[in-house]
């Protein structure tokens, strides 16, 4: 399908002038190549406020060397300009857990990595106040919403503060910002000034503390002031017990940080969105593509993406090194079977689409049509994960609608099939629920999974074998994994198919010691795994584990943690994930013996 330069938002001064427009009211700047599309952030909250009948323009990637042309082009917004850094933190994007530079930047056309800078929330903003130091500025995206409080920043080795303050910014909208990008848009235009905006939900501002608005109340929570927490990470620990419960909360209190002199106000969120509003902002008129301007190029993450379709928000998983639950909650937002299907025809649509769906999943693939029977239960409930460290009794853990979707797809002209490439939560198909039809349910889904939405790999993220590291990262027992490994291994004898399953491990996570990578690496073997989808630790701004690491304080129970820092500890639990490597073999022998542990030598090397 051929679109036109006018079917998109506009970039520059020429594509306003298609459009007749000499002023926007908003004016987005994007760390990200523009890809017009519901998986991109930048896309999602200019297209939802074009529905409300505003003018808004793009200026994605922009120069920020020499004249910062880019950032005047296409002038002065009416209401403010909003900074949408990136899809993924621009530091996770950029580095690996070592401090590596990565092969590419998957947002960036053709990878380039030289199209945005570090810390663009920053950069961007003294670019703008600089230029037009009356005109708001408002943060949103990853970057912005986990760095709304004091917070750990491990590429720089510090604790920093509310990202309002190094940026000089007005405002932070975070999490999923379409509702509360929508209410500050309609009430600046009404002539508010951006300062007297104080009530918003999901936001975050800076204030004077004689100037907080009803003064500090009885159900507000004044968290520990950042110099604090500079002086006592113990106080950095309790803090963020109170940001991850709050983040997770049906009904929130408001959260008083103080620093410098100043207190940090972040306002509790939304509740959770109706399915008609997620519809809503999923059936806005994306065309799906990147903008005409990179014709030729690849943007890598686009390609990951454009034959998906996400099904669902919220995630309660609440695993520690997680960032979804602080950014789009753990309660399941669902969309309308219509809307998906909708969608999926749009793909359908598209000139090289050849039948296959890539994912059609969400932040974790089965978790689709869940949530509390009991939702006064729900109301109250503080616990970060509904899944750990047991299924909550309460949560309805059926499979039927989930299934009833992937029906009605496969059951579309054109669709060949539908893959799942999200990760497979395997605690939810194992759980024995009272009720015999859920049971079923779980039983035909794991079927069904396994013999027609798998592209040869099925993807679990067991994360660990050690039950001490498990309870820290919020994971089920590995005996769940060996469960679930016999009956994929049962179904493809009984199917004769001749799948794999992929696990995803994670090394150098807070409470891991070099001797249990080491028991990974037997366990691992024994099940006759040669380990691929792995990762060391990399601690990022508001997460339990993030903060576990850099305090060394459980957040919940405030006991010591021990975490590998250092380069030499976190690559000495990472070589145990490649001990089928020759050249590895003689490192780890030695690391045996260092750690006391020669005895898993010949496990690992001798029959």
């Amino acid at each position: 399908m051929d679109y036109r330069l006018t079917d998109f938002l506009p970039t520059t001064k020429k594509e306003l002038e298609l459009r007749g427009w000499d002023e926007v009211d908003v004016i987005l700047f994007s760390g990200d190549a523009y890809v017009d599309h519901p998986s991109f952030g930048a896309a999602v909250i200019g297209r939802t406020l074009e529905a409300a009948g505003y003018r808004v323009a793009i200026v994605p990637q922009p120069d920020w060397h020499g004249d910062f042309r880019d950032f005047k082009k296409l002038g002065r917004p009416r209401l403010f300009f909003g900074i949408a850094p990136g899809c993924m933190d621009s530091m996770v994007n950029k580095y690996t857990a070592n401090r590596r530079l990565r092969s590419e930047d998957a947002y960036s056309p053709d990878g380039r990595h030289d199209m945005r800078p570090e810390y663009p929330t920053i950069v961007y903003t003294k670019i703008l106040k600089q230029l037009f130091p009356d005109v708001p500025v408002v943060l949103g995206g990853i970057e912005a919403s986990m760095r709304r409080l004091t917070h750990y920043d491990y590429w720089q080795d510090c604790l920093k503060k509310c990202i309002l303050c190094d940026s000089g910014a007005d405002m932070i909208t975070y999490g999923m910002g379409e509702k509360t990008t929508l209410e500050l848009a309609r009430r600046l235009s009404e002539g508010e000034n951006i300062r007297d905006i104080r009530d918003i939900p999901q936001t975050v501002f800076l204030s004077p503390k004689e100037k907080i608005p009803g003064g500090i109340r009885e159900d507000d929570i004044v968290l520990h002031s950042h110099e604090e927490c500079l002086k006592n990470k113990r106080a950095q620990a309790e803090n963020y017990r109170y940001i991850e419960e709050q983040s997770n909360m049906m009904h929130a209190s408001r959260l008083l940080q103080g620093v410098d002199g100043r207190f940090v106000i972040v306002n509790p969120p939304y509740p959770p969105m109706t399915t008609e509003e997620l519809d809503a902002s999923f059936d806005l008129p994306y065309t799906r593509q990147p903008h005409p301007k990179y014709k030729g190029k690849r943007i890598p993450a686009f390609e990951m993406i454009k034959f998906s379709v996400n099904i669902h928000r919220g995630c309660f998983g609440g695993c520690a090194f997680c960032t979804i639950s602080a950014h789009q909650g753990k309660f399941i937002t669902c969309r309308s079977k219509e809307s998906i299907l909708k969608e999926v025809k749009q793909v359908i649509q598209m000139p090289d689409f050849k039948g296959y769906l890539s994912d059609l999943g969400g932040p974790s693939a089965n978790m689709y049509g869940m949530g509390g029977r009991n939702k006064n239960a729900c109301e109250k409930c503080k616990r970060p994960s509904c899944i750990h460290p047991q299924i909550c009794p309460n949560l309805d853990t059926n499979h039927s609608k989930l299934l009833d979707i992937y029906h009605a797809v496969d059951a579309l002209p054109g669709i060949k099939k539908s893959f799942i490439g999200s990760g497979v939560r395997y605690d939810l198909l194992l759980h024995r629920s009272k009720d015999e039809a859920v049971n079923r349910a779980a039983l035909q889904y794991t079927r069904e999974l396994i013999c027609r939405h798998v592209s040869g790999r099925l993807k679990v993220a067991p994360e660990h074998t050690s039950e001490r590291v498990l309870r820290l990262m919020r994971k089920p027992s590995f005996q769940q994994f060996y469960e679930f490994k016999r009956i994929f291994d049962r179904i493809n004898r009984e199917e004769h198919l001749n799948q794999q399953l992929i696990p995803y491990f994670i090394s150098s996570h807070p409470g891991c010691q070099e001797a249990d990578m080491a028991e990974l690496a037997v366990l691992t073997k024994q099940l006759d795994f040669h380990l691929e989808q792995v990762q060391d630790f990399t601690p990022t701004p508001m997460t339990i584990a993030t903060e576990t690491w850099y305090t060394g304080f459980d957040p919940y129970t405030l006991e010591p943690v021990f975490s590998a820092k250092s380069q030499r500890d976190k690559l000495a639990q990472r070589q145990y994930f490649f001990w089928y490597k020759p050249e590895e073999r003689r490192h780890i022998e030695q690391s045996l013996r260092r750690i006391g542990r020669p005895d898993l030598i010949k496990k690992l090397y001798h029959k």
